[in-house]
């Protein structure tokens, strides 16, 4: 069973980076669907009894990180436009909501780094580094989040989709070593 949830991760990092390659605006919006489920079926997968040997537990972790660097983006925009009640038949020019991605620009490559701190801490046993993390991400938008209420809204939602979507990344990367 761990086989197949380590073929399940490395689906799920493949369609992310697939996902993110398309863009925040041309992605489909069913793609995080899938993203979630072939995560949710990697972690089923990685549940079952048995050992995972130790090289396939290492790739698992390999496969676990892309999957949260990767997939975390297309998720948390997806639940960024869902969260969003004005997405849906706005104009551009007339948004202005947690869904607008020029709200909090650069905010896909600082998610990019969350995700992969969030994963580097948890897999080092250190999760008081999530703390850190969070912390640095918010003073380093403090101004930003002061002022624009969309883009405090845009930052909550953003950064816990970002970083629940990291932990059970490695979540199921623990599954599979146990």
């Amino acid at each position: 069973m761990s086989a197949a949830a380590v073929v399940l991760l490395v689906l799920t990092a493949a369609g992310g980076l697939v996902l993110s390659a398309w863009g925040e605006r041309l992605r489909p919006p069913w793609g995080a669907a899938v993203l979630v489920v072939a995560l949710a079926g990697a972690a089923g997968s990685g549940w079952g009894p048995g050992r995972a040997g130790q090289g396939l537990g290492e790739v698992a972790v390999l496969c676990a990180v892309l999957a949260a660097v990767a997939g975390g983006g297309p998720v948390a925009t997806a639940v960024l436009r869902f969260a969003d009640p004005t997405e849906a038949g706005v104009p551009a020019e007339g948004r202005g909501g947690p869904g607008d991605p020029d709200i909090l620009r650069g905010g896909a490559w600082i998610g990019v780094l969350e995700r992969a701190a969030v994963a580097g801490t948890l897999l080092a046993g250190w999760p008081e580094g999530l703390a850190v993390v969070l912390a640095v991400k918010g003073l380093g938008r403090y101004n930003e989040l002061r002022t624009t209420p969309a883009a405090a809204e845009r930052f909550i939602l953003g950064t816990l989709a970002s970083a629940l979507w990291a932990a059970a990344c490695v979540g199921v990367a623990f599954l599979v070593r146990r």
